[in-house]
């Protein structure tokens, strides 16, 4: 199975719960796509599977190595 960067999950996930808090029908609509990414891209098919996989394939992703500077 293909797995997201880490990257990307981070930031499906902000989004999502960004999204979460706010009100109106273009919220709404931006968080069920958010929602279907977020199950796509973790091969799931309902959001609270998609957040447990997302968030367990980053507590399991290599660690950002910020401190690595080239020779």
């Amino acid at each position: 199975m293909l797995m997201a960067h880490p990257a990307v999950l981070e930031e499906l996930l902000r989004r999502y719960e960004e999204l979460r808090t706010r009100r109106g029908e273009g919220a709404v609509r931006q968080l069920e796509d958010v929602s279907y990414t977020l199950c796509v891209t973790t091969g799931t098919r309902d959001i609270v599977a998609a957040l447990t996989a997302a968030r367990h394939q980053l507590r399991h992703s290599a660690p950002a190595r910020d401190d690595v500077v080239p020779a």
